[in-house]
């Protein structure tokens, strides 16, 4: 089959709309859960000026071509993941690179960005960066574990793993959405999707407001603004996975934008309501919980 070289610009659009809505959904979370907490919160437009003012800076600290190819590789996973799924389904121009198998290469994307992260980690020279890497990436694991299970159990309900035809077969109405059809592997996939966002009460590696150290503070400048920019690129990226493998996809820019917002709402009220566990809780709380729902899925399909 033949490429077609069309869709790359198009592509490069459909990045670019999930760009802005990113910074301006990802901004909105942040207020929403300010607003819980009896805050005011940030500007709806502070990561823009956030974003330019770092890409706009340069840094003279060297630690070694990995450190800094970890922000690369974590946009790349972001943008990947974002480039071979459709967006919006029946769409020429928003059906992206997707292929047969695009299934697959998205699960590689999912993961690809967290393992440049950690090679970048161990490269910083930070005695604990040892320590960092060997949580995140057990979280984070075993995190993805019900979510590689939810998605083998749909791939085994829909005999396909093309994107763009589990979409199709969830086009009859609501009630034929895998939501319904398969409760067990969403039920999974769901809770999946809490600890890959790293949100609470799954941030505990990051843990925003206790540690001074990590790629936050390691890194700077551009390679900061890089990550800054994956951080609003992957979560709409995933998620529209979980739309369209879930959800029954969307058919035009207003269902994209209201599907993304309220799968996106789901980890923001569990994150404002629970309090953070550590790491070994988190493991077992995906293996008590999640693992079970996924694998039973499989055994039902």
């Amino acid at each position: 089959m033949d490429f077609d070289w069309m869709k790359i610009p198009y592509a490069f659009l459909t990045v670019f709309i999930v760009v802005n809505y990113g910074f301006l959904m990802t901004a909105l979370i942040q207020k929403i859960g300010a607003r819980v907490g009896r805050r005011y919160g940030i500007p709806i437009w502070q990561n823009y000026l956030d974003m330019i003012k770092n890409y706009g800076l340069r840094s003279s600290i060297t630690h070694g071509a990995m450190f800094y190819l970890g922000p690369v590789f974590r946009l790349s996973g972001g943008v990947g993941l974002l480039l071979f799924v459709p967006s919006i389904y029946g769409s020429y121009m928003f059906s992206n690179l997707s292929f047969a198998g695009d299934l697959i290469l998205a699960l590689y994307f999912v993961f690809f960005g967290t393992l440049g992260m950690a090679l970048g980690a161990a490269e910083s020279g930070h005695p604990h960066a040892a320590i960092g890497i060997t949580r995140g990436l057990s979280q984070v694991s075993m995190a993805e574990l019900p979510f590689g299970l939810a998605v083998f159990s749909v791939a085994l309900q829909y005999q396909t793993l093309s994107v763009t035809d589990i979409v199709a077969a969830q086009q009859g109405g609501m009630l034929t959405w895998t939501l319904f059809t398969n409760p067990l592997a969403v039920s999974a996939a769901m809770l999946s999707f809490l600890g890959s966002m790293m949100r609470p009460p799954f941030d505990v590696v990051i843990a925003p407001q206790e540690i001074p150290i990590g790629p936050p503070t390691e890194y700077h400048s551009s390679y900061l603004a890089l990550m800054q920019t994956n951080r609003v690129i992957f979560p709409v990226a995933k998620i529209v996975i979980y739309m369209n493998l879930f959800f029954g996809g969307a058919t035009s820019w207003p269902e994209f934008f209201l599907k993304v917002f309220l799968i996106y709402m789901w980890s923001a009220f569990v994150g404002v309501v629970f309090p953070r566990f550590r790491v070994e809780q988190s493991i077992r709380w995906f293996l008590v919980w999640a693992v079970p729902l996924g694998v039973l899925s499989i055994m039902v399909v």
